[in-house]
């Protein structure tokens, strides 16, 4: 068997084998597939007893399947035939929609109580406040994103946003710094992020995304423990509508509610890998409770200064915030 391990952020994973390009592959590409559009990093380290978790992959011509125990995964088939005919990577066991991104959210919360925002981060270094933008594709964080760097925040995560709770401290860990964009964004609202790239076709713009990497405008730090404020935005951008209209979520319960959501969605939701492989959601009832109540102990927490639900268009987006 080939053996290597991994490590995203706390979370450390074996993976074992009978066919090395079956390995998760170093170096990682940046592209749109990629989990670096997920994660800050993916390390490689030597694979060993004792690691949270493990990934095995068979080689093999019968039809694939999967067995899962919660620190062990066992995948068989023929992947390498799985590989080359799926209609969209991002679902295959190392694409940024795939097994390994959900497995490693699910490690982070079970095993070190790091929970996963499906979100942007931004701080602002002259009030120490870091604004979180919460959404799913489509939602605005792009738009808050790119115009929140546009006027000169920092940023601290395109998608993945973790955090940590203990005691009266919030630990804030940054996440990924790169950002699949639709290049008809970029060309039309946020030249200035451009990159060189090959002429497209009329209307083609619309249907591409790239993978950008914004890294030379992330943060000094990459842990951030307790700011003196956290504003936290549950963004709708729409085209052609005037103003921006915030409006504060001021019931503590109703802003738990739509933050545990958030952060389960990943872990919980099923999903099919190479087209063919359905897997199950990891949530558990324990952790799903420990969620709710770590969510519940973030709404309270002093730091957090703003929760608001914001509609505007994408050049009105950030109001009187900044």
């Amino acid at each position: 068997m080939y053996k290597a391990g991994i490590k995203i952020l706390k979370a450390k994973i074996g993976i074992e084998s009978n066919r090395e390009e079956l390995l998760f592959q170093f170096p990682i590409k940046t592209e749109v597939k990629s989990l670096l559009t997920d994660f800050k990093d993916v390390e490689s380290i030597p694979y060993s007893t004792g690691l949270d978790g493990y990934i095995s992959i068979e080689e093999s011509v019968e039809d694939p399947s999967v067995e899962f125990s919660g620190e062990k995964a066992r995948f068989k088939g023929p992947f390498l035939k799985l590989t080359r005919e799926a209609s969209d990577l991002r679902f295959s066991l190392w694409g940024n929609q795939g097994f390994l991104y959900r497995y490693a959210l699910y490690l982070l919360e079970r095993k070190y109580r790091i929970y996963n925002f499906h979100a942007c981060a931004l701080y602002q270094e002259k009030n120490d406040q870091m604004f979180v933008v919460i959404g799913g594709a489509g939602s605005g964080k792009t738009v808050y994103l790119l115009s929140g760097l546009a006027k000169g925040l920092k940023l601290f995560s395109t998608e993945t946003v973790h955090f940590r709770i203990e005691k009266d401290a919030v630990s804030w860990f940054m996440g990924s710094l790169i950002d699949n964009v639709r290049l008809g964004t970029l060309m039309y609202n946020f030249p200035q992020f451009l990159p060189k790239i090959e002429t497209q076709e009329a209307g083609e713009e619309w249907q591409k995304k790239i993978a950008l990497d914004l890294s030379t405008h992330k943060t000094d730090f990459e842990e951030l423990k307790t700011p003196k404020s956290v504003v936290i935005l549950f963004p709708r951008i729409e085209e052609g509508r005037k103003g921006f209209l915030m409006n504060l979520i001021e019931d503590k319960r109703k802003a738990a509610k739509a933050l545990f959501d958030n952060v389960s969605q990943k872990i919980a939701e099923n999903v099919i890998l190479y087209d063919k492989i359905p897997i199950l959601g990891f949530d558990e009832k324990q952790m799903a409770l420990r969620r709710l109540k770590y969510v519940s102990q973030v709404v309270h927490h002093k730091t957090i200064t703003k929760i608001a639900s914001v509609l505007s268009n994408p050049n009105d987006c950030w109001g009187d915030l900044l």
